[in-house]
């Protein structure tokens, strides 16, 4: 029928723009890397200026830091983030520190009693509990500055255990009266946990490893992470100050600042160990709420960007950034295309043989680009970070799986901020997990329900091993491994998303007959 072969022809041209744009994405972590390579040397603490020595110099020629810690029933992890807190060294006459406690829980008589233990040992810190959490964390911060008289501010989250040389090794780059922000890198305390951490570990390796020195040293635009960072007082205000109209308000403030002409620096030699979402549904909902913001901020960002006096490079590296949660939703239509695809020349009038393979072998060349430069970049951030690398490739499958599991979930958020649907901010439990004698089960004070999404999950998984299967039945045997990979993808995470849940609310039977972690 002659709609059949318009539909055909549909099919093939939404196929070869969506490839073309998952190898865009693809050819620009190759970019990043490149970049990576070639400017590395310039994100290094200990390259331009010497850590300051307390011992050497006056106390009163120090300027004034604000520590902001903004924290939302984090029972857990506290008391852990506090300590450390306790160990910056920085002259405490010179050091103020605000806990922006929003929690509805017995955190906060947990961070009362601390709070008034440290003022006891003569820290100078604030414990500001607000009941209504109008903003979230951007309106506990917004709230939290305007009590702020010092000229800088740092800023940890409740996962954090902030690096005590952090100051002393960063101020001194703020002589620099350009320099709004500098960033620093995010360890793991955890990573060694389970599959699912070392998977995550992999991906914040890439970004602060790879992308943030790409970015910075060749002077193209970075994005403060919402921790583990230290602002300039002035640079917050100039850029419209904390906002609370994308989920990624530290993105949204970190482009604004740079629109208005302030510089950034990032430093990767300098790490602060970070907690990762032990559970899936809590690495689900940390990057639901990351994927959503950044499509957030791209809708609110974009047209002011494009319009902006700014290099080109800046502006389209600027653009592919903001946009990079792009590829789940590429991915599932590239998914959902293939089967017809392959069955084309089975239900259209015409013969289409010739070109569905033709197109087929495009299609998997362009892909097996995309898919190794992810590869390539996770791993070399490896390289770059640890001697014994090499062993790391076998955890790459892991990855990879994982990337594609949660393709419904963030395609979901995608959607959801490009028809601007609000949504509430969804914290990412955190238990105290630092090593694998440590048990989930026995801290499930803020347990997660099932991602209803799960059925979706599993009928993309029944999806693409039906795609496989004909794949393989009609020749087609270069889409095979990609359609595998993306089924191993689905299963495996509704696969953690039922134990994990399991391990939750029945953590006292699990511990009886499956003692492994995982």
């Amino acid at each position: 029928m002659f709609w059949l072969d318009i539909l055909a022809i549909v099919i093939f041209i939404l196929y070869i723009l969506d490839v073309s744009l998952l190898f865009l994405y693809g050819i620009h972590m190759y970019i990043m890397l490149y970049l990576f390579l070639k400017y590395k040397d310039k994100c290094l603490s200990n390259k331009e200026k010497e850590p300051i020595n307390l011992e050497k110099i006056n106390p009163e020629k120090l300027p004034e830091v604000a520590i902001q810690l903004p924290i939302y029933n984090e029972f857990y992890v506290v008391d852990r983030l506090l300590d450390a807190v306790a160990k910056i060294k920085w002259p405490k006459e010179k050091l103020y520190i605000q806990v922006l406690d929003d929690s509805t829980d017995e955190t906060v008589e947990k961070v009362a009693k601390i709070v008034q233990e440290m003022q006891e040992k003569g820290y100078r810190i604030e414990h500001i509990h607000r009941k209504n959490r109008k903003g979230h964390k951007a309106g506990a911060l917004k709230e939290g500055l305007e009590k702020i008289k010092a000229d800088f501010i740092a800023i940890f989250d409740a996962d954090f255990i902030p690096n005590p040389d952090i100051l002393l090794k960063v101020m001194p780059y703020f002589d620099d009266p350009e320099i709004g922000m500098i960033q620093t890198r995010w360890g793991h305390v955890n990573k060694d946990y389970s599959l699912l951490t070392y998977a995550q570990s992999f991906g914040i390796d890439g970004h602060f490893v790879i992308e943030q020195v790409a970015r910075n040293g060749s002077g193209l635009w970075m994005n403060f992470n919402g921790t583990a960072g230290i602002w300039r007082k002035q640079c917050i205000l100039d850029a419209g100050n904390w906002q609370s109209d994308t989920l990624t308000e530290d993105f949204d403030l970190s482009y604004r600042a740079e629109l208005a002409g302030w510089k950034f620096r990032y430093f990767m030699d300098i790490e602060n160990p970070a907690e990762l979402p032990a559970t899936i549904q809590a690495f689900k909902s940390q990057q639901f709420r990351w994927c959503k913001g950044s499509i957030q901020t791209a809708v609110k960002l974009i047209p002011r960007i494009i319009k902006a006096d700014l290099p080109w490079k800046v502006k389209a590296e600027a653009l592919i950034h903001l946009t990079n949660y792009s590829v789940h939703p590429l991915m599932l239509i590239n998914i959902l295309l293939t089967l017809p695809l392959v069955l084309i020349e089975k239900w259209s009038s015409f013969r289409y043989n010739d070109l569905t393979t033709e197109l087929i072998f495009f299609a998997a060349f362009i892909l097996s680009l995309s898919t190794f430069a992810p590869t390539i970049f996770y791993l070399y951030s490896q390289k770059e970070l640890y001697k014994k690398w090499w062993d790391k490739i076998l955890y790459m499958p892991i990855l990879m799986m994982i990337g594609t599991g949660i393709a419904i979930s963030n395609t979901k958020a995608f959607l959801e901020a490009l028809i601007g649907k609000a949504s509430s901010f969804q914290r990412t439990p955190k238990y105290r997990i630092e090593s694998k004698k440590d048990a989930v089960f026995v801290r499930n004070k803020y347990i997660q329900s099932i991602d209803p999404l799960i059925v979706l999950e599993i009928l993309f998984f029944i999806y693409c091993s039906l795609t496989a299967y004909y794949a393989y039945i009609n020749h087609k045997y270069l889409i095979i491994p990609f359609m595998i990979i993306y089924a191993a993808g689905f299963f495996y995470v509704v696969y953690l998303s039922v134990i994990h849940n399991f391990i939750m609310k029945f953590g006292l039977i699990y511990k009886m007959f499956y003692k492994k972690n995982i």
